[in-house]
């Protein structure tokens, strides 16, 4: 029985004209800049977003903490959203390792506003440490893939722009939020000093991900990239599927929202299961199993005997995440699982 892998669309593989690339691509040292399958990905990268640079790094965790190294200085101060992936998944490395200390604002679906921004702002008090800078999570993965307009950004930048502070987007899933808001990445990049992308999730490659941003700002994310362990040599076997990606993976993403929606839609038909249907906005749905009785690591156990991998997102939320390689017969099975497992509980007392 084949698993239909809704964990994330980080289980995507390559598709044949990414590996095709791979085997086809010229290479060089990365280190010394002369590979130039990197440098042809991080000048397209940079066009599409209307920056002056980019970067090739091997994930969003270390694009963003390279962003954070290169924006702050130790004991700095960043102002982010209370989930905010930055915060909750990356393994503590904005203190561990850049020094900097994470202030906390609660948003709405993972937005939060320019007025929270000022009133989170330190100010030069000699007791606390100095705000530096603002990121922004677009898409927010927690609240369910929410996504941020380009206004939303506009605002919170210029308010943090006023204050001095630099601000920083982990746009992780940005073409998603791109996609389904049908804004240019270019009205996202305008307002903000830097933006962190993945290529490997919707986009379906192998591994790595994008910084982009002004000169000044690349060339001191490459040292820091350099210091943590970053440099690369033939890395344009990553960088090939990229190129692939960016030509052609980006419009698709739209056929992920469709699966999400139709997935969102069917399983609130099915008690027990609450979805907050105002937040599938992109490729994410996040369902409340509580009424159901089972917490999220038996729901999934039960699911995964079945045929379906799902992940939690508390101790009675699970997510589901469509992407490439999953179709719409795909998704209507998960739907036939989870109601299945659903089902068979009733006041807390399930059957399976």
């Amino acid at each position: 029985m084949r698993t239909i892998d809704l964990r994330s669309d980080t289980v995507t593989l390559p598709t044949r004209e990414m590996m095709d690339a791979i085997a086809g691509a010229r290479l060089g040292d990365d280190v010394s800049r002369d590979d130039p399958t990197v440098n042809a990905l991080q000048e397209k990268a940079a066009r599409m977003f209307g920056t002056e640079d980019s970067l090739l790094v091997t994930s969003g965790t270390q694009g963003n903490l390279v962003s954070v190294m290169a924006h702050c200085r130790q004991g700095d101060e960043i102002i982010l959203e209370a989930d905010a992936h930055l915060y909750y998944y990356e393994a503590g490395n904005i203190a561990a390792v850049a020094g900097v200390i994470p202030r906390l604002v609660k948003g709405d679906h993972g937005v939060f506003t320019g007025q929270q921004v000022c009133d989170a702002y330190r100010g030069d008090d000699i007791h606390f440490p100095p705000s530096r800078m603002v990121e922004i999570e677009n898409t927010h993965n927690r609240s369910g893939g929410t996504c941020w307009t380009p206004a939303q950004v506009a605002e919170v930048a210029r308010a943090a722009h006023d204050l001095g502070m630099k601000v920083h987007v982990d746009g992780a899933r940005i073409f998603n939020a791109a996609i389904a808001l049908d804004v240019d990445v270019r009205a996202y990049a305008r307002h903000v000093d830097s933006i962190q992308f993945c290529l490997s999730k919707g986009l379906a490659c192998p591994m790595g991900s994008m910084v982009v941003g002004d000169g000044e700002f690349i060339e001191t994310c490459r040292r820091k990239r350099k210091m943590i362990g970053g440099g690369m040599r033939q890395a344009g076997i990553m960088a090939a599927p990229g190129i692939v990606a960016l030509d052609s993976m980006v419009a698709r993403l739209e056929e992920d929202h469709d699966n999400a929606a139709h997935l969102a839609r069917e399983l609130t038909r099915t008690k027990g299961l609450k979805i907050d249907l105002s937040t599938v906005q992109t490729n994410i749905v996040v369902v409340d199993v509580t009424a159901t009785g089972k917490t999220s690591e038996e729901f999934i156990a039960e699911a995964g005997k079945k045929g379906l991998a799902i992940s939690d997102l508390g101790p009675r939320t699970v997510r589901l995440v469509t992407h490439h390689g999953i179709s719409r017969e795909d998704v209507d099975r998960a739907v036939s699982i989870v109601e299945e497992i659903a089902m068979s509980c009733s006041g807390g007392q399930c059957s399976i």
